[in-house]
């Protein structure tokens, strides 16, 4: 995914670790609630870290942990022992921890003892905070020195820090506690079959001084706070899902929760809801992260996408800037919050370094305008379509080839800026690495759903000229895309051609996706689909990314033999279109089943070993989890079996499902459609629906595709 090279690698989180997440604050610890500043751990609020330890201990010992449950994507129960000085039998004083995350951290403490004596406790909490940055704790790369002031207060201890001239400080709050400048300490007595509770809290403060960010107490009786209320609120406002199979049941509402976590508020706009990339290092604004996400959302959520572009709208280029990468029309990479700027991607808080955010931009802007947003609310979003596919043609393709390539315009910029942006994730099949200016297929795929996309939305407008020569430009790409990059003697297609424009002949997933946007002639569809599916690239679990008979295949690596949910939720769907029903079930199947392994939470992506060798996935070390295109990959993978969309300006919505058996039947209540609400059955593979506002009518089949509708178009432009 995101901000990654190999030089850039993040450290790993460490076995067990749990991972708390609240829109762009999140908290990473061991599984006994406690954070080391040598991990990357701690609590994160802005791309800060305000809180690097928060170590309990109880008569000098750390606890040992027993469990740590994730009650909300942003609230967990962790439960400990304290050891026994002998070391020997079980210890009878139990403690819970209960965190939720915020803007800081709330967190309540209780000893249990269960033995007929009273227990005698020195509980102490060592708290540390460096005020790192993100990239800082990612690359345990550490270096800057704040001067720190900790200054005990009453119930309080504020710890304040300056570098340069930023300041920086956080309120540790804890009731009735010995308070140091080094930790917090209570000497209390648990009765026998007793307990013992305090609450504390960690909150940044307004520009370094003693005011906090945000109140973020316990509500009184009867109140939910304020974390609480925002889920409650989202989930009012999605479907609700009843499934025969309880165990995908479980993976669609985790990922429901996980979505729900994983929005952002546009700070200048807080009525835009955007989607963050993902937990724990990439909670910020993505173009191609967020649009993928809200795009696979659609049937969830459609305001999500709306948010995402008009957010990625107001932050499109303006100027050509080699360091940031931007350039006018381009649609950003990542957005950081509040990081010493030098750390950043390109040195700046915003980083332009993506080549498929901005045709995937455009493509998600036509999504939405089928799901019936009012129309001057996507009108006003298409002057930057247009400057999206200005940038495609001035900037995109700067050879003029018709073929969108990158090539980094510095050298502390991404190396490669497709989706596989890893240093080494473009080579071919013996292994060596494909040298840019490299054209990848599946950008060549997504610039043709973009021509396609505003092609449409031109003769929706009226605007017949525009529709028809943009209609032509993307028949010209598919035939030049068919005809370069096919490898006839290999039955599939390049992965990409590199900067002498030759095919980069690794057998690589980025083709599975290009049958997504229809750009696969007929012909060659059937050879695809059984290469997606043959032993070397099935792993049983999933699609892999490259071909285990490839030189550069490593099951272990990031992009070059691994499995990524997402990418295969667009397979799947893509192979679906074609009429590939048994392999797109076989896919899903493979993944959703694979979510099981993580309590029906699917990572952003895992090892590629095979199956048949290893019974389980096996885990990839760093993956982020929750991941916004992991979370909405679930989503994606039992809609596109339903076969469900909509296209609400024509008056339709279709649905034809084709789900698998063990799936169960299907039913779902509270679905947006076109401003109303629908109810949805579907029982053996025959479904119904209630509930249809007015002028849309039910259609089995599928969506027509948008070259379908063009044709259409133009015949009755013609006409």
């Amino acid at each position: 995914m995101a901000g990654w090279n190999a030089d850039t690698a993040a450290g790993p989180v460490g076995s067990g670790t749990v991972t708390l997440v609240e829109g762009s604050s999140f908290c990473i610890s061991l599984p006994n609630g406690d954070i080391h500043p040598e991990y990357p751990h701690g609590v994160f609020h802005e791309d800060t870290r305000i809180l690097s330890r928060w170590n309990l201990a109880v008569n000098g010992q750390p606890l040992e942990p027993l469990t740590a449950e994730t009650k909300e994507p942003y609230r967990a129960l962790f439960i400990g022992r304290v050891p026994r000085s002998d070391g020997y039998a079980d210890s009878p004083l139990i403690v819970e921890r209960l965190r939720e995350v915020g803007a800081g951290i709330l967190e309540e403490i209780t000893i249990r003892n269960y033995a007929s004596d009273a227990a005698e406790c020195l509980v102490s909490l060592s708290v540390e905070s460096d005020f790192a940055d993100l990239f800082e704790v990612k690359e345990a790369r550490v270096q800057r020195h704040w001067e720190e002031s900790r200054q005990p207060d009453g119930d309080s201890l504020i710890i304040r820090a300056v570098w340069q001239d930023v300041l920086k400080g956080v309120i540790v709050k804890g009731g009735r506690a010995d308070i140091t400048p080094d930790a917090l300490t209570y000497r209390i007595v648990v009765p026998p079959h007793g307990y013992w509770s305090t609450l504390l809290s960690v909150v940044p403060t307004v520009d370094g001084g003693t005011v906090p960010v945000a109140s973020f107490v316990r509500p009184t009786g009867g109140e939910i706070s304020p974390s609480d209320r925002r889920r409650q609120e989202w989930v009012a406002k999605i479907p609700k899902l009843h499934m025969g199979n309880r165990s995908i049941e479980r993976t669609l509402r985790r990922s429901y929760d996980d979505l729900g976590a994983l929005r952002i508020e546009d700070p200048a706009h807080p009525e835009r809801i955007v989607v963050a990339a993902g937990a724990p290092w990439f909670m910020t604004l993505f173009g191609r992260d967020s649009l993928w996400a809200s795009e696979m959302a659609l049937p969830v959520d459609p305001s999500l996408a709306l948010g995402t572009l008009q957010t990625l709208a107001d932050r499109q280029g303006r100027v050509v800037d080699p360091m940031s990468e931007e350039e006018p029309g381009k649609i950003l990479h990542e957005v950081r919050l509040g990081v010493s700027s030098g750390l950043a991607l390109g040195g700046k808080s915003v980083y332009y370094g993506s080549v498929d955010a901005t045709p995937q931009f455009v493509m998600t802007l036509a999504s939405v305008s089928r799901w019936g947003f009012a129309k001057e609310t996507i009108a006003a979003l298409l002057p930057h379509a247009d400057r999206a596919l200005d940038w495609i043609r001035d900037y995109g393709d700067k050879d003029g080839d018709g073929f969108v390539e990158y090539q980094r315009l510095n050298d502390q910029g991404l190396i490669n800026q497709g989706w596989k942006d890893s240093w080494d994730g473009i080579n071919f099949a013996d292994g060596t690495i494909a040298e840019p200016p490299i054209a990848l297929c599946e950008v060549q795929a997504l610039v043709y759903t973009a021509l396609l996309s505003r092609a449409w939305m031109a003769y929706d407008g009226g605007d017949v000229p525009l529709g028809a020569r943009l209609t032509d430009e993307a028949a010209q790409l598919k035939k030049r895309f068919n005809e370069q990059f096919w490898l006839p003697d290999r039955g599939y297609y390049a992965v990409a051609l590199d900067g002498k424009k030759r095919p980069v002949d690794a057998c690589a997933s980025n083709m599975g996706q290009c049958l997504w946007h229809g750009i696969v002639d007929d012909d060659k569809v059937g050879l695809v689909a059984e290469r997606l599916m043959s032993p070397e690239m099935f792993s049983g679990w999933g699609v892999r990314t490259l071909a285990s008979d490839m030189g550069a295949y490593n099951p272990a690596s990031y992009h070059n033999g691994s499995v990524w949910p997402h990418d295969n939720a667009i397979i799947a769907a893509g192979l679906l279109r074609y009429g590939f029903v048994k392999e797109a079930q076989r896919i899903a199947t493979a993944l959703l089943e694979a979510a099981d392994y993580t309590d029906g939470r699917l990572p952003e992506l895992f090892c590629g070993f095979s199956r048949d060798q290893v019974a389980q996935p096996v885990p990839y070390p760093t993956a982020c989890s929750p991941q916004a295109w992991a979370a909405t990959t679930p989503i994606m993978l039992v809609t596109s079996l339903m076969r469900y969309d909509a296209h609400v300006s024509r008056g339709g919505f279709w649905m034809h499902p084709v789900l698998p058996e063990s799936y169960g039947n299907l039913h779902i209540t509270n679905a947006p459609m076109a401003g109303g609400r629908i109810t949805i059955n579907i029982t053996g593979s025959e479904p119904s629906v209630q509930g249809l506002p007015e002028g849309i009518a039910f259609h089995r089949g599928h969506r027509p595709w948008l070259t379908e509708l063009l044709e259409q178009a133009g015949r009755q432009s013609q006409a």
